[in-house]
């Protein structure tokens, strides 16, 4: 939100814990919603095995997990699958035709040790043809990232659109009482599985975001006593510092080819948008305004950066080129707009939005000006889209005391599924690229 990190440097006090580190988080609780009468009807039949360590999941459960995620398929339920079904030579297609659209089977084979051939065939039951037909040679420790690979091949061939479940997402864990609080970066797949914690503080963390190349994020951490700008490299675990200014430092944001970053300065008065040249360390101010600028987002071509701004006497969303230059104002409608998020293909953007006194999601199409409220639980925050633009995440708080977790909604506002939080608050998600 756009005052959140102004009010944690005036609350951030305390003595320091913090650890780097990669070890496996709480798994969140995946609850998919009843799909819709015009979701595709797919069938993914249990995978043959030939392997004395096979997968410690089933292949066909991810896949058609990841597909039901989408919010665009409905797999049929396994009850419902003929168990030997495993090869094409048990294919009869005419038998098919009233139950499902698409049919996929697969198998597993153990090449040595430690190597695996996942292969898989996708059919088209009612044209009684074949879509699709892939192997995968991969190590037993990527073979739940295979799942994911099949699924976006499987996205791809029926949609026509690249998939994203082979993407991962960031976000920051809080639990704990209030003077004894934990706070954790942790990275998952995008379906929740294999969390792993890079980070974890006694001070706050927040404000994660990804390079373009899914290599790196770049996050705010209190644990120096200040607002402090950090880039993590994920395979190394190295970190370093990169804004450490008088005041606040906040908000990082990528450019789209990973050598710059945009972020909220207050080093001259007041909270401004800035670009850090990464190498060079080189800073340059892009605003200059008495008004609170902050939360930059870059346009998918790198010209141009929108940032949330309250200079209209309300939160709203305004532009700015890359280089520098005057403001324009984007959000006209309503009385709130705030941390926006480009659409990969730059044409739209995902915000918070004031409604009846609450916070939801909205789409607002650049093109048509347009605004399209996608959420009703008035409590919601920082939209991120799916690398492939066709689904949105954010975090949500529900009443009665629940605290915030993570849902996942189509670009139509469609639902999806929930990452549950359990007792602890889950916030400020970042969906990265596919890897």
């Amino acid at each position: 939100m756009l005052f959140r990190l102004l009010m944690a440097v005036i609350a951030c006090a305390g003595t320091l814990s913090v650890f780097a580190q990669t070890h496996n988080a709480e798994v969140p609780v995946i609850k998919i919603p009843n799909k819709t009468a015009s979701a595709i009807k797919i069938a993914v039949a249990p995978f043959g095995t030939k392997a004395t360590q096979p997968a410690e999941f089933p292949f066909e459960q991810v896949i058609s997990d990841d597909l039901s995620h989408s919010g665009r398929f409905a797999p049929v339920p396994p009850h419902e699958l003929p168990r030997t079904l495993t090869s094409a030579s048990d294919i009869q297609l005419s038998r098919w035709t009233a139950k499902v659209d698409y049919l996929v089977v697969g198998d597993l084979t153990q090449r040595s040790a430690n190597r695996y051939l996942v292969q898989f065939r996708l059919f088209d039951v009612p044209q009684r043809k074949e879509l699709r037909a892939l192997g995968y040679e991969r190590t037993h420790v990527a073979l739940r990232i295979t799942a994911h690979d099949i699924a976006d091949e499987i996205y791809e061939a029926i949609t026509g659109d690249p998939g994203a479940f082979s993407s991962r997402i960031a976000y920051i864990t809080e639990r704990g009482r209030i003077g004894a609080k934990r706070y954790a970066l942790t990275v998952a797949d995008s379906d929740g599985f294999n969390a792993n914690v890079m980070l974890e503080s006694s001070q706050p963390i927040m404000s994660p975001a990804w390079s373009p190349d899914g290599s790196r994020l770049a996050y705010v951490s209190f644990e120096k006593h200040q607002a402090q700008i950090w880039v993590q490299e994920l395979q190394t675990r190295r970190r370093f510092v990169v804004a450490q200014y008088p005041g606040i430092n906040g908000a990082p944001a990528f450019s789209p080819d990973g050598t710059r970053l945009a972020l909220t300065l207050s080093k001259d008065g007041n909270p401004e948008i800035y670009v850090l040249h990464l190498r060079t360390k080189r800073l340059r101010r892009l605003t200059n305004h008495p008004a609170i600028d902050t939360e930059p987002a870059w346009k998918p071509d790198g010209r141009a950066i929108v940032f949330t701004s309250d200079r209209s006497g309300s939160p709203q969303i305004y532009k700015i080129s890359a280089n520098g230059g005057p403001s324009e104002r984007v959000t006209f409608e309503g009385n709130y707009s705030a941390g926006a998020s480009y659409s990969p293909d730059g044409t739209r953007l995902a915000v918070v939005y004031g409604v009846a006194g609450g916070h939801s999601i909205a789409i607002l199409d650049l093109d048509t000006q347009e605004v399209d409220v996608l959420t009703s639980t008035q409590l919601d925050d920082s939209p991120t889209f799916a690398p492939n633009g066709t689904m949105i995440l954010y975090s949500t708080k529900r009443g009665g005391g629940n605290p915030a977790g993570l849902v996942a909604i189509t670009a139509a506002g469609d639902p999806a599924y929930r990452l549950e939080s359990g007792a602890y608050i889950v916030r400020d998600p970042a969906w990265g690229p596919r890897r």
